[in-house]
């Protein structure tokens, strides 16, 4: 997790999902607040979707689902842009989900997984607009 403070922004980063019996998944978290408030991009593998969700006080809350094949084993990119409330989600360079929210206006960014995933991360790359 970054110690920096990001409002506006382009995060993204290469995974690769390996294994996971009850979650296989990568995730990008942004505009952090604390261990549990924050927006998070998640890919699952085993599910075949990119969603995007917060969590408020450690309770998650979907925004967004969106559907798109997530193979296991191979290296793929996740983005997010976010400007003001406008929050879109890529898988490859193709835009999964798009929604509106202004819980959060700013906050540090990380990487995000859970459960018994194993997924690797390469080439992070965080972009302040």
């Amino acid at each position: 997790m970054s110690d920096r403070i990001f409002a506006d922004l382009a995060l993204s980063t290469r995974f690769k999902a390996i294994s996971g019996s009850e979650d296989r998944a990568a995730g990008i978290i942004f505009r952090i607040q604390d261990k549990d408030n924050f927006y998070i991009l998640r890919a699952n593998a085993l599910e075949d979707n990119v969603n995007l969700y917060k969590y408020v006080n450690g309770s998650r809350i979907g925004i967004k689902d969106g559907t798109a094949k997530v193979p296991s084993g191979k290296w793929q990119e996740l983005r997010v842009e976010v400007k003001g409330d406008l929050i879109r989600g890529f898988l490859n360079g193709e835009m999964v989900v798009e929604a509106h929210d202004k819980t959060f206006e700013a906050g540090k960014v990380g990487l995000w997984t859970k459960a018994d995933s194993v997924t690797c991360f390469d080439d992070v790359k965080v972009t302040a607009y």
